[in-house]
């Protein structure tokens, strides 16, 4: 095809996190993606915030090496703010200052692949629990799926989509959806909720691509629910990390920008539809704000619990609702950063289930 004359560059767009081992993690997969791809495209991966190399660095590396189209996919599982509004910021304002083709691709998504990854995640755990503790029939089981959490309704809602699939491909006995952080509910209303129901053993499962301070969040208050109910099994599995069916739909993502049709993205988008509860946001301006933590690392503020006087031994959130008076639904620390916009707040911000659930004394 023509449009392919030039030097191909694969750019891998990823958020960045104030823990080492997640960019350690995410550089993996840099790495393993360019044997997936034809020889002769270069490949390169930065961060929006925190880490080091920034999307720019990135970008700047496949240009010095002779890359005048440019093929970029967001490193992450579902289109929320960062996929929708801030990877897209970074790579329009590179692309219009230097004058290079720089295309855009979907997020991983709800992809079988994906599915795949997931259910040998659950089944590494499942078997693990099956040798120590006993096997126990798949209905007497509770699959308890834990999603990032956004303000975006339909990143939310493709979390439950990928926990109905597990639940009904596998034959869970019942499942249940709980996210690290901004929407409801959070993890341990989800897990005291799943203590009700009566199942001996459940399985929490992080649909998360790297570890980080979310995950440990997440096995956190696993033990934290799991002291409360001694006769219930809790049992923690793997995230999903460079699984070789993640890595087939990164690849995936990437080819299918230079085929005769690029796939749509985002189709129930709250900035393009009408989404019940978010109709305020149809048309809403899409920018970014995470310059003023490019490349930070971890000494981002935030970065580590020694520090924290709200927490003990895991990232509970807590500190995000010292600073409502922000109006932003990330985990991350912006004390000290006016803008002149703010984010539409999230509608359910005061929800019990939510992030207030993590203030002291709470059941």
């Amino acid at each position: 095809m023509a449009e392919q004359a030039g030097k191909i560059g694969v750019m891998i767009c990823g958020h960045g996190s104030r823990s080492q081992a997640a960019v350690d993690e995410f550089a993996i997969l840099a790495e393993k993606l360019p044997a997936m791809l034809p020889q002769d495209w270069e490949t390169e991966y930065g961060y929006l915030e925190f880490a080091n190399p920034v999307i720019r660095d990135g970008l700047d590396r496949l240009r010095a090496r002779g890359c005048d189209r440019i093929v970029a996919v967001p490193g992450m599982l579902f289109a929320a703010m960062h996929t929708k509004n801030d990877i897209p910021t970074v790579l329009n304002t590179y692309a219009r200052k230097h004058g290079v083709d720089v295309s855009y691709g979907r997020e991983l998504g709800v992809d079988p692949k994906m599915l795949e990854a997931a259910g040998d995640r659950v089944r590494e755990a499942l078997d693990r629990a099956n040798a120590e503790l006993g096997p126990l029939p798949l209905e007497e089981t509770c699959l308890v799926v834990i999603g990032r959490g956004a303000s975006d309704p339909d990143a939310n809602a493709n979390v439950a989509k990928i926990a109905r699939m597990l639940w009904e491909g596998m034959g869970f006995g019942w499942c249940e959806v709980g996210y690290s952080g901004v929407t409801f509910p959070l993890v341990e209303p989800t897990l005291d909720h799943v203590a009700k129901l009566g199942y001996r053993r459940v399985i929490v499962f992080p649909y998360f691509l790297f570890t980080g301070i979310l995950i440990d969040r997440i096995y956190g208050f696993t033990d934290q629910v799991a002291a409360r109910y001694e006769g219930i099994e809790f049992v923690k599995a793997g995230y999903l990390r460079d699984h070789p069916k993640v890595l087939e739909t990164f690849a995936e993502r990437v080819t299918e920008q230079l085929g005769e049709q690029v796939p749509e993205t985002c189709g129930t988008c709250k900035y393009r539809t009408q989404v019940l509860g978010f109709e305020a946001e149809v048309g809403a301006v899409q920018e970014s704000h995470h310059h003023h933590v490019e490349g930070q690392g971890a000494s981002a503020p935030g970065s580590n619990v020694a520090d924290c006087k709200l927490c003990d031994d895991f990232c509970t959130g807590e500190c995000r609702l010292e600073q409502s008076t922000h109006h932003h639904d990330h985990h991350h620390h912006h004390d000290h950063h006016h803008h002149d916009h703010h984010h539409a707040e999230y509608p359910h911000a005061g929800h019990p289930h939510g992030p207030e659930s993590v203030r002291k004394g709470k059941a």
